[in-house]
């Protein structure tokens, strides 16, 4: 397991006026999506990087963080950002919820970077020690973040992921996942988190996750992109396996294939903002099922590539152009 780990449908959309050109492109045809791949998330990120809080605000002002996670997201590994971002929760109260949220995101991001991919047996004393205290400051900026404004989702979709880390108890885990649900009962980036929750490293027993994806998106309209969460638990049973091919199951091609064609291969998928992400959960599971229906996701990617979920192998890029040119 440990060795993977670390070693149609949607219509195409009008002209985007922020579209960004697609990044330099490798001879097999693969760029990785930078900033979702549109120029205002970029401009944000530029202004972050720059450490730039006034930048910051205008550059958010099209967006919702408290419900955008594809956005919120990009904010996660900007390196520094930490060191400027809680003194401006402090100075600027107007806008102190959305400044907490963004250091709370950054700080789990920061904390498993120093906690890193590798088994707890071989992380040391010191790196379980600054995991802790970044996750410490994370789980207290996330939760008044969420307590100034009670009408956000972002920060309890976080709050399960720091939770984890500092092993919470299980009612704190299901009330976090519960009151992400509340907001939005069809919000897939909190079901994502709770599929990893489930699984058997983190303490979960094999088939929970499935069962939870399924029954999700069976309670979902066509066109939903919930589809992606029976994706992403067959990716996540692929990583618990010993076996590679684990997923080279007729039933489970037929499964992937439909939950593609009721989600992001229905007419009804709407291409938002990240869109991209949905596909590259729905390529790399269809291509560790052997199934034909990989090739319609990847021809709608153009070469488009996400880490996630991808970093799940050695080496994430390689592997999706192999896959790629596989189907």
């Amino acid at each position: 397991m440990f060795g993977k780990l670390f070693g149609k449908g949607g219509g195409s959309p009008a002209a985007d006026p922020h579209a960004l050109p697609a990044s330099r492109r490798r001879r097999d045809g693969v760029h990785p999506l930078r900033a979702l791949g549109d120029s205002r998330v970029l401009a944000l990120v530029e202004a972050a990087d720059a450490g730039d809080w006034a930048e910051v605000k205008t550059s958010l002002t099209p967006f919702d963080l408290g419900r955008e996670q594809a956005v919120l997201g990009q904010l996660s590994d900007i390196e520094g950002l930490e060191k400027w971002i809680v003194r401006a929760a402090d100075e600027d109260k107007e806008h102190r919820a959305t400044a907490l949220l963004i250091s709370g995101v950054r700080h789990v991001s920061w904390g498993w970077d120093a906690r890193t991919s590798a088994r707890a047996a071989d992380v040391s004393r010191d790196q379980w020690q600054i995991f802790y205290e970044r996750l410490r400051i994370a789980e207290e900026h996330l939760l008044e973040a969420a307590e100034l404004r009670p009408d956000w989702i972002t920060p309890w979709r976080h709050l399960l992921t720091s939770g984890r880390g500092m092993s919470v108890d299980e009612g704190v885990k299901e009330a976090r996942r519960d009151a992400g649900l509340r907001r939005d009962p069809l919000n897939l980036d909190i079901h994502l988190e709770w599929i990893s929750q489930l699984q058997p490293r983190w303490g979960g027993e094999p088939g929970q996750a499935l069962e939870f994806a399924r029954k999700a998106f069976a309670g979902a309209p066509d066109g939903h992109r919930l589809g992606c969460a029976v994706a992403m638990a067959r990716i996540e049973e692929w990583v618990e396996s010993d076996d590679q091919g684990c997923l080279q199951d007729p039933r489970i091609r037929t499964e992937l294939r439909e939950a593609a064609e009721r989600s992001i291969l229905h007419h009804a998928y709407e291409r938002r903002l990240g869109w991209q992400g949905d596909y590259n959960i729905f390529a790399m599971a269809l291509s560790l099922a052997g199934s034909s229906t990989a090739s319609n996701v990847f021809r709608e990617l153009d070469g488009a590539f996400t880490q996630w979920p991808w970093t799940f192998m050695a080496d994430p890029q390689k592997v999706y152009a192999r896959f790629r040119k596989a189907f």
